[in-house]
């Protein structure tokens, strides 16, 4: 069984919810707290959503800096990062581009309709190319810009409600996948969707 841990900073609001969603595709899962530094033993780091450290200074900046975000650096697993989780991987110059402000300047909270348009990967190999997902996004620093370096863009929103560069929801880099849209809050039909629950599927069937 692979063994997948969730990383908790202070601030971290999606950390049960990711756990949870691991659990149900069949993970053995962990916690592990923002300054452990042994990552050895799982296959998968996930870098959950909330407010590490209060999004003081910005989104993910001050996280970028921890124990366990330095340890990934030289992990050789799979990582998954999640709204703040992908600002936290952008910060720390583990995915190309940057967080910035939504155009709209607001914080936007609410389920949008994302196509995937690259299922090559490890993260989203259990859905078929094309195909329109419904997953919930919550965020105020979501608009995707490009940086340096290649990545393959997984998944792209159809409304793009944040102005993302090219409508960029998810992106994937190597063994490291950032995501905006929450999978691990449409991974129940009691949440309001099950369309999210194949990135962590796609990852236990792999691993």
């Amino acid at each position: 069984m692979p063994k997948a841990a969730v990383v908790v900073f202070p601030g971290s609001n999606c950390d049960r919810d990711t756990y949870w969603a691991l659990e149900k595709v069949g993970f053995d899962v962990s916690y592990v707290w923002h300054r452990e530094t042994n990552l050895r033993g799982y296959q998968l780091v996930v870098l959950p959503g909330g407010f590490s450290y209060g999004d003081y200074l910005r989104p993910g900046a001050l996280a970028a800096h921890s124990p366990v975000v330095k340890a990934l650096k030289d992990y050789d697993g799979f990582v998954l990062g999640i709204c703040n989780g992908f600002q936290i991987l952008t910060e720390a110059g583990l995915l190309p581009g940057a967080l910035t402000r939504n155009l709209s300047g607001r914080f936007i909270c609410r389920w949008e309709e994302v196509e995937v348009v690259d299922n090559d990967t490890p993260f989203t190999s259990a859905y078929e190319k094309g195909e329109r997902i419904s997953l919930p996004i919550a965020h105020s620093d979501g608009r995707y810009v490009k940086g340096e370096g290649d990545f393959r863009t997984v998944f792209r929103y159809t409304n793009n409600p944040n102005g993302s560069e090219d409508g960029i929801a998810a992106i994937v880099r190597g063994r490291v996948m950032g995501t905006m849209p929450h999978p691990e809050r449409a991974s129940d039909p009691l949440l309001g969707g099950t369309d999210g629950l194949k990135v962590f599927l796609s990852l236990f069937r792999y691993l």
